[in-house]
C-alpha cells in the first residue's frame, strides 16, 4: 500500500480529463461541419484509448511495466476497433434517429443542448469508468494469476462483441433478411452479445487493476458500464420500439436471454429472461 505514488496518480488525472475533452471537443466540431452528432458514438472508443494512452505515458517509472502495457494495448485494441466499426457503419448515412429525436425537443440551441447533454455526459462517464486504467497504471506490484484472468475475460468480451458486431452486419447485408430477427450464432444465446462483451471487456481490464492496491477502489466503474449496457442507455433504448419494427422480436424476446448468454428456451411464449 505504502509502495502507491497517489502523488503521481492525482498529477495524471487533470491530464486524462483534458484528453477526454480534446477528443469530445474535436468531434462536437466535427459533428458540427457534417452536420450529425452521431459521430460521438465513434468517439466514445477512442476517448478511452487517449486516456490509457496518457496513463501510460503518466506512470513511467512509477508502474508496474506488465500491467502498464496490459492495460494500454488491450484498451486500444477494443476502442479503436469498436470506432472503426461504428465508423463503417454509419458512414454516408444520416443523423441517427436517437439524435434526432433529442434533438427535435431541444430547448433553445440545439447544438448545445446536444454538448450539455450528450458530450459533458458521455465525457464524465468515460473517465469514470476508465478510473480502473488510469488507477492500474500507477500499481507497482508485480503481475498475478488475478491479471492473466482479466486478459481471459477481456478476450471473451471482445469475442462476443466483435463476433456479435460482425454476424449482425451480415444478417442487415442481406436481402432476405429483411424484416427478420437475427436468432443464430452468438444471438441465439443473447439479444445483445455486443453489449455482453462490452461489460465483459470492462471487467477484464478491471481485474487487471484490481490484481494490486489500489485498483479494487475502482469497483463502481466496471458496475457503472454494465448498468448502462444493461438496464440504462443501452439494452432498454435499442430495443424500445424493436417489436413494431421486427414481427418476430417478442417471441425472440421470449425465448433469448436478454444480456448474459444462456441455451434458449423453446419456442413456447414464457417470461422474458433479461
Amino acid at each position: 500500500m505504502a509502495d502507491y505514488d497517489w502523488a503521481a496518480l492525482a498529477r495524471s488525472l487533470p491530464f486524462t480529463a483534458l484528453a477526454v475533452v480534446v477528443v469530445l471537443g474535436t468531434t462536437f466540431l466535427v459533428a458540427l461541419r457534417v452536420g450529425k452528432q452521431a459521430v460521438v458514438d465513434v468517439a466514445w472508443g477512442l476517448g478511452f484509448v487517449a486516456i490509457a494512452l496518457v496513463s501510460f505515458l503518466a506512470s513511467a517509472g512509477e508502474g508496474d511495466d506488465v500491467r502498464r502495457w496490459l492495460l494500454l494495448v488491450l484498451t486500444a485494441v477494443w476502442g479503436c476497433r469498436l470506432a472503426w466499426h461504428i465508423w463503417r457503419r454509419s458512414r454516408g448515412k444520416g443523423e441517427d434517429p436517437r439524435y434526432a429525436e433529442l434533438m427535435a425537443k431541444a430547448p433553445g440551441n440545439p447544438q448545445l443542448y446536444a454538448l450539455r447533454t450528450v458530450y459533458l455526459t458521455q465525457g464524465a462517464i468515460m473517465w469514470f469508468v476508465s478510473l480502473p486504467v488510469q488507477v492500474g497504471s500507477f500499481e507497482t506490484s508485480g503481475t498475478s494469476w488475478l491479471v492473466w484472468v482479466g486478459v481471459a475475460v477481456w478476450a471473451v468480451g471482445l469475442f462476443f462483441e466483435a463476433g456479435g458486431d460482425y454476424q449482425l452486419d451480415r444478417f442487415r447485408n442481406d436481402p432476405a433478411s429483411k424484416g427478420q430477427v437475427l436468432d443464430t450464432g452468438l444471438w441465439r444465446y443473447t439479444r445483445h452479445p455486443n453489449y455482453f462483451g462490452d461489460a465483459c471487456v470492462w471487467w477484464g481490464l478491471s481485474l487487471i487493476a484490481f490484481s494490486a492496491w489500489p485498483g479494487i477502489l475502482t469497483l463502481l466503474s466496471p458496475v457503472l458500464m454494465t448498468w448502462l449496457l444493461a438496464k440504462g442507455t443501452g439494452k432498454p433504448l435499442l430495443e424500445k420500439d424493436m417489436a413494431s419494427r421486427r414481427p418476430g422480436y417478442v417471441d425472440y424476446v421470449n425465448r433469448t436471454s436478454g444480456f448474459f448468454p444462456l441455451p434458449p428456451k423453446s419456442r413456447t411464449p414464457g417470461e422474458d429472461r433479461g
